[in-house]
Parts: C-alpha cells; structure tokens; sequence
C-alpha cells in the first residue's frame, strides 16, 4: 500500500512538469523544421533539448516501474510506454521519438482523473495534426517527387488524412512518410470511434436516467395505489363494525313509555 501510495503520488506530482516537457519539446522538434535555414547550433540546441525531454519520460516510465508492487503486471498494462521509451534509442526509428513523446504524454494524461475524455481527444487531435504535419514535412521536403514543400501543404494533407477523405492533391512519396500516413489513417479512425462512443454513452445515460425516474414515480403511484386501498378497507371495515353495535330497544321500554 505505501509503494502504491508513492507511486500515485508520484504521478500526480509529475503530470503537469511532464506536460511542460511536452510544450518545450514540441516547440523544440517545430523550430528546425518550419525555418528552413536555423543555424546549425540552433538545430543541435533543439535536438538536444528533445532528447532531455524524451530522457525525462524514460527516467519517468522506470520511476513508476520502481514504485509499482507488481512490476510485471505494469509492464504488461503500459507495453505503449516502454514501447515509446525504447523505440526511440534505434537508429533507422529516431523519428519515432515523435510519436513516442506524444504516446506518453496521452497516457499520463488519461491517468488524472480531473482531465475528461473531451479534452484528451481535443488535445489528441490538435497534437496528431501538429506533430504529423511537422514529421512529413521534415520527411517529404527534401524527396525530389514530393509534393509536401510547405507547411501548409503538410497541414492539409495531415487533416484530410486523419479525417479519411484523402483529396489525394497531396501525398507522401517516401517509405517513412507512408508509415507516418497509416499512423494518422489509423489515429483519426480510433479518435473518431472514441467520439462516437462517448457521444453514444451521453445519449445511453441520459435513457437510463429517465427510464429509472419513470419507474420511481410509478412505483410511487403503485405505492399511493396500495395505500388507498388499505384505506377504503379500514374505512369499510369500521363502517360495517359501527353498524352492528347500534343498540336494540330493551323489551318493555316501550310499555312504560305508554300512557297509562
């Protein structure tokens, strides 16, 4: 129970400097791609900066690990997260450091209970849009068949993609712009399902309220039913009863009553 305590603690206390991280990280990974033409020092500065920030994630996925009691349960129920820790630390997959911050940035958001399910998903979707964007452009600027030379191009393509209509006026040309197009395909069909779900539940709750009231105020009347039921049965019951007590005249009463 205290390594349960700690561990929560922890997590309560890490949420919002995580979520800054996250902020500085993300306005680290847009500077070299948006302006073209940054010094070489600025880029090593931001590149530095989102390998820190990615450090502070790990050393936070083994801090939880550390306080948990039953460590291979938790690592079983958050496989995205060591996935996000590790993935990154490939070579060929140092891209994925992108997706890997914003996979644990999601998953520790869900873990307060303050943030609603609304918020995530707005934040999900302005987060999927903005990192997506960013990482194709950074990947399909340089392909000499590329049609994603902006950053407005790359933010059409990644709204139209992660909305499933696909214009098709823009589309990635390289491999790993191609993964990053079924990751949002797959992120905006999984966000939309979510929406769905919640706005269904909404609907479903709001039923069941009013079904559960319905059938208190009928159990109510059926109640006040009963009750004046048992009434008029007592009401009959003393009426029949006062009846058969009225008294008879005693014989001879009448004689004396007589003139004499």
């Amino acid at each position: 129970m205290k390594e349960q305590s700690a561990q929560a603690r922890w997590e309560r206390g890490t949420q919002r400097p995580l979520l800054a991280l996250a902020v500085i990280f993300a306005v680290a990974y847009s500077v070299p791609i948006v302006d073209s033409s940054a010094s070489r020092s600025l880029t090593s500065l931001c590149l530095v900066v989102e390998w820190v920030v990615w450090g502070a994630f790990a050393a936070d996925y083994l801090v939880r690990l550390t306080l948990s009691t039953r460590r291979r349960e938790f690592v079983r129920s958050n496989w995205l997260d060591l996935c996000a820790v590790i993935l990154p630390l490939i070579q060929p997959l140092r891209l994925l450091r992108l997706v890997a911050t914003v996979l644990l940035v999601g998953r520790r958001a869900r873990m307060a209970s303050q943030i609603r399910l609304t918020t995530y998903v707005g934040g999900a979707v302005v987060g999927l849009l903005m990192f997506g964007s960013l990482a194709v452009l950074s990947v399909e600027r340089d392909s000499p068949n590329g049609n994603i030379k902006t950053l407005g191009d790359a933010m059409w393509w990644s709204f139209t993609t992660m909305t499933t209509v696909g214009y098709g006026d823009h589309a990635p040309t390289t491999g790993l712009g191609r993964i990053l197009a079924v990751g949002l395909m797959l992120s905006g069909i999984a966000l939309l399902g979510v929406v769905t779900a919640n706005i269904a539940a909404w609907f479903i709750s709001r039923f069941e309220k009013d079904d559960v009231e319905e059938r208190r105020q009928t159990a109510a009347i059926e109640a006040l039913t009963e009750e004046v039921r048992a009434l008029r049965a007592e009401i009959a019951a003393l009426s029949g009863g006062a009846t058969s007590i009225v008294p008879h005249p005693l014989p001879g009463a009448a004689e004396e009553r007589s003139p004499s």
